[in-house]
Parts: C-alpha cells; structure tokens; sequence
C-alpha cells in the first residue's frame, strides 16, 4: 500500500520539557490507525503537530511525498475530528455540516444544489437522515459525534485524524460507535488516525496499532501483535492483561528475590528485566499441587473477585505483597467458589509468559 502519511524524527518540547522525541512513523492509505497511550504520553500532540495547529521542534510531516510543515492547518486537506466534537452550538447539523465548504478560504461552494446534495449525501452516510434541521443541541451526544464526523468528511480530506472521538459517549454508545467508525472510513475508502486511552477500542479499531511510550513509539503492528507479543514491559502494562513482575534472569529462570519462574518462553531485549503473564491465561488450583512439567506458578493468597459479564476477575496477593489478577472466561470455565484470605496456587504454561531482560 502507498503511504498517505511518513512521519520522521518528530520532536516537541515544551518548556525544556519533551512531549514527544524522535518519533517515526508511516500511514498508509485506506487504512485504519489506533494510536495507543496513557494520558501524557503524547498522542494528541502528535496529532496536534500533523493537522499543524503547532509546529515541531524537528522532524518531518510528508503528506502524499510533499513536506507539510510550512502548509497552514486549513490548507494540508487533513480532517480533524476533535474529542469534545467542537460544533457551533447555534447551527443546525444541516448548517454545521456544511459550514467548512461554504466557508473554506478557497473556492467555497456557492452552488445550493451542489452543497444540498453533498451535505445530504453526507447525512446518510453517518446515519442522521431526518435529522438535518435539527440544532445540535436538541441531539443526542452519539448524533453529536456522528456531526463531527460528517463536518470533517464532506471536505474530502485523504487523512481524518480522531483525538479520542468515543471519549464523551457513554459505554454502549461506544461499542456501537465502533462498527459504525469502521463501516464509513471502509466505505468512503479514506485513512482514519485514531486516538484513544483504551487498549479495548484501540484493539477493535485499528487495522494496525502504534504504542506511544512517553514520548517515543513503543511499538508498531497488528492489534493481534501487540496484545499477544508487546515488545517491552511498558506495552504489556498499557495494554491492561498483563501481570507483570520485576526481578532479573538468573541462570535458567527469572527471579525476584522471592518467586523463581523458568524460562521456557520468548526472550525480548530490554533495559529493565520483566516477567509478564496475560491475566487470562493462569490457572487457579488448589495449594500442594505439584507443578507439571513445562508449567510456572506461584501460590497466593485469595482476597476479591469482580463479575464483568462476559468474565470474572480474581485478585490475588502474593508472598511479595504483588497483586496478581486472574481473568477466568465464563464461555471457558464456570466461576470458582474461592475462600477469601485462602491460599491457592495460580498456574500457566511456562513457555506462554514473556520475559524482556
């Protein structure tokens, strides 16, 4: 696929402080980007600098090829769908919608039918027909959002950059918000560079995903990549199923002073040693059970669960005072009756844990 986006060694600072450092990264056309990070790890700066409401401290912007970085934001043909969405709270979603053709600074569409016909063109795409003569604040907030978008898409623009748009939307609004983001980037054929906070959505959205990690790329691929190998200890934690454990390799295990786990698994170079298990790979068993050839484990002490509806969460802790969370599938398992402040031992195959040293 032809890149529509090439980001090289972009740097921001602010007040001597880094925001963002040496970040490189390429987006291709048609194609669907989540962009993961905990809060000030720089994604909306990264976005911020793409769209050009800010300029970098160093590093290029390449838009189809041509370097952006002396284009003005309302000249680059890049979209911007902002997280508290941004609409002009006096305009009908008729008249928010098209504003920006009406208004644009070059060749602004004077045409009624022309603009009638796109802006309703537009309307039906995103699931608002009947709607249009609406003032926006007589909408919900999930027709707020799809107003927004509609805005940004009838420009046309290659790229359309999403700074957390599901971020204001309640929990159900956002799983279906989802599916209906994907269903019109597929139809309309154009790249979607999207922010969030939650590994959940950022999984579901993104064709591939890249990891911000204060300030640089933490990794870049595939959300089934990512979740099931991230490259370092950082990644694993963002992604929120990972238990992750502190110690050294010694010898032919991985060790923290108090537990010894055996090294069957990956070994990923990295600065700070780790030992990382997913949640819902362990196994509760009883305690004085031997562990089988080619299995790890630990024993802990039992303290809560909590039901998630497809799922129960159990939270142990163990001899080192660490908090390790059990993720028991119900379509896998049936919930355990387990004994608060009892002692279990929580198993896993020896060569599925992941180990950076």
């Amino acid at each position: 696929m032809t890149d529509v986006l090439r980001i090289e060694g972009l740097s921001k600072s602010y007040s001597a402080k880094p925001a963002l450092f040496d970040v490189s990264l390429s987006v291709a056309d048609n194609e669907y980007v989540s962009l993961l990070g905990p809060s000030g790890s720089g994604k909306t700066v990264l976005l911020r600098l793409i769209a050009g409401f800010e300029q970098p401290d160093a590093g290029r912007i390449l838009f189809d090829g041509n370097d952006i970085a002396s284009v003005p934001a309302h000249e680059r043909g890049i979209g911007f769908v902002f997280q508290n969405f941004a609409l002009f709270p006096h305009l009908s979603v008729y008249d928010n919608i098209a504003f920006g053709l009406v208004n644009r600074e070059r060749d602004p569409l004077t045409d009624e039918n022309v603009l009638r016909s796109k802006i309703m063109t537009m309307v039906d795409l995103v699931g608002l027909k009947g709607l249009e003569d609406r003032g926006v604040h007589q909408i919900s907030g999930g027709q707020r959002q799809r107003v927004a978008l509609a805005r940004t898409l009838v420009s046309q623009p290659r790229i359309v950059l999403l700074d957390e748009p599901l971020g204001a939307l309640d929990a159900n609004l956002r799983t279906r918000m989802r599916g209906e983001l994907r269903r019109i980037r597929s139809q309309l054929g154009v790249t979607f560079l999207h922010v969030t906070g939650s590994e959940t959505e950022a999984l579901a959205m993104g064709d591939r995903i890249v990891v911000l990690d204060n300030g640089s790329v933490g990794q870049i691929d595939t959300p089934d990549a990512v979740y099931n190998r991230p490259i370092s200890p950082n990644v694993a934690r963002y992604l929120n199923c990972y238990n992750l454990f502190e110690g050294a390799i010694d010898g032919n295990a991985f060790s923290n002073g108090v537990h010894r786990f055996p090294l069957k698994g990956a070994l990923w170079p990295n600065s700070v040693p780790a030992y990382a298990i997913r949640q819902d790979l362990i196994t509760v068993r009883q305690s004085g059970v031997s562990l089988a050839d080619g299995e790890a484990g630990l024993t802990a002490t039992y303290l809560a669960s909590e039901y998630t509806g497809a799922a129960f969460m159990y939270f142990f802790k163990a001899a080192d005072g660490h908090i390790v969370e059990v993720e028991g599938h119900l379509s896998h398992r049936a919930p355990q009756n387990l004994d608060a402040n009892s002692t279990y031992q929580l198993v896993w195959k020896a060569d599925e844990a992941l180990v950076y040293g």
